[in-house]
């Protein structure tokens, strides 16, 4: 039987138990981490000594309605999101009444919380929050900006209210943020830029979505479900380019920031089971031609399809963007490849160089030489011990700092900062 080396040309520099975190972004010496469940909201984590990582603070949620597991920040002003804790178990639930209505008719009796929990596919202890929001709705949803000149004292300037389950995964820069979030009258999230000249008031600027998602225009989704939405959209130049999870990518033309407008798109599926998670531009040029990366989110993994991996794209005709190559892992790459999700998740979304890091779930960190975007090849890895209670790591997300330095961060539990060792 081959054993599993846990690392290869990665080496750990430190390791900071923290509670599982959704996003890790690295400014100035300091990490900012999204959590991913309440009480716990925002840590801002001293990195400066890389070594010796030391917490500056965390903001701590007041409930557990909501969870703010993605961060961005730019120069003294932070955003993190508010977006509804447990949304997808919440959404299952939805079909609360009818289920106990079927359940009694079908028995004579009042369904039990265990029985209404595993027809609903929910875990039981969620069903008296299901039904708090089932009577009172969830309302929270949005984004709060925070200035963070003092690491100590994080200071709220403004908290935007947007709707339905709130925000998810966005993107900043000096003076807008580009929001992926619900909007009444839309199926699934859109794009909404907000003008944050004045952090104190952020004011929307324009919206972009997908024909079928207007609902409110009579526009008429082709697909089921939330299966079309955008996943998030980043800037790069004059253009924004968006992962809109099962419908693929979409580069959308921003030089006119009031009047965004689609400039091209790609969507492989099917047959490709895992929906489309990020996408952007990489310094890579193949024979002349621009390229991009994107990666699929491994989800609802299913036996005997692949899992979530890779994309490199010829993107230099955005009308006519063609695959040119892909990277897949092999269960046999981590020791811990059966125990929770496996597949990709999410790679640092500002590629420099040649050089990819791509946290993979239960397979860690992987690390990719991307120079041949034919044929990327696989240089390096670090799979954490899963921490203590866990079985598996839940490497989530990464980001490569101004350094070289690659920080990951487990969904679950931890912080580990590595260095590449070529």
């Amino acid at each position: 039987m081959t054993t599993v080396t846990l690392s290869r040309n990665l080496r750990r520099v430190a390791h900071l138990d923290l509670p599982g975190g959704g996003q890790v972004v690295v400014q100035g010496g300091y990490a900012y981490v999204g959590h991913m469940k309440p009480p716990h909201g925002t840590s801002i984590i001293d990195v400066r000594d890389p070594a010796n990582p030391r917490l500056a603070t965390t903001l701590e949620l007041s409930d557990d309605r909501s969870h703010t597991h993605k961060v961005r920040v730019v120069g003294d002003i932070m955003i993190a999101n508010v977006e509804q804790n447990d949304r997808h178990a919440l959404r299952r639930g939805q079909a609360l009444r009818q289920v106990e209505a079927k359940l009694r008719a079908e028995s004579g009796r009042e369904p039990s919380d265990a029985e209404l929990a595993t027809v609903l596919n929910v875990p039981e202890n969620l069903l008296p929050r299901l039904r708090h929001t089932l009577e009172h709705g969830y309302r929270d949803g949005g984004f709060r900006v925070f200035d963070v000149s003092d690491k100590t004292r994080p200071r709220e300037l403004a908290y935007v209210q947007t709707y339905g389950v709130g925000v998810h995964r966005f993107d900043m820069d000096g003076r807008y943020a580009y929001i992926s979030t619900e909007m009444e009258g839309f199926l699934g999230n859109i794009l909404v830029v907000y003008d944050i000249a004045d952090p104190s008031r952020p004011t929307e600027v324009s919206r972009w979505w997908m024909p079928g998602q207007n609902t409110a225009r009579g526009e008429t989704p082709h697909w089921k479900g939330l299966s079309h939405r955008l996943h998030h959209a980043m800037r790069f130049g004059d253009e924004l380019w968006a992962a809109v999870w099962y419908a693929g990518i979409r580069v959308i033309d921003a030089r006119d920031i009031t009047n965004l407008r689609t400039a091209g798109e790609f969507n492989y599926h099917p047959p490709f089971p895992e929906p489309t998670h990020t996408v952007v531009p990489v310094p890579v040029r193949w024979q002349g031609r621009q390229v991009a990366v994107a990666v699929d989110e491994e989800h609802d993994h299913r036996k005997g399809q692949l899992h979530g991996g890779l994309w490199l794209l010829d993107v230099e005709n955005r009308s006519e963007i063609k695959p040119l190559g892909m990277f897949h892992l092999s269960e046999l790459d981590s020791p811990f490849s059966r125990i929770g999700r496996f597949g990709a998740h999410q790679f640092q979304e500002h590629v420099k160089g040649d050089r990819l890091y791509c946290a993979w779930f239960s397979g860690g960190l992987r690390m990719i030489d991307i120079s041949d975007p034919t044929a990327p090849e696989e240089i390096g890895w670090f799979i954490p011990e899963p921490a203590s209670g866990q079985e598996s790591p839940q490497s989530n997300d990464v980001y490569v700092d101004e350094r070289g330095l690659v920080y990951v961060i487990d969904r679950n539990v931890g912080l580990d900062i590595l260095e590449p060792v070529i």
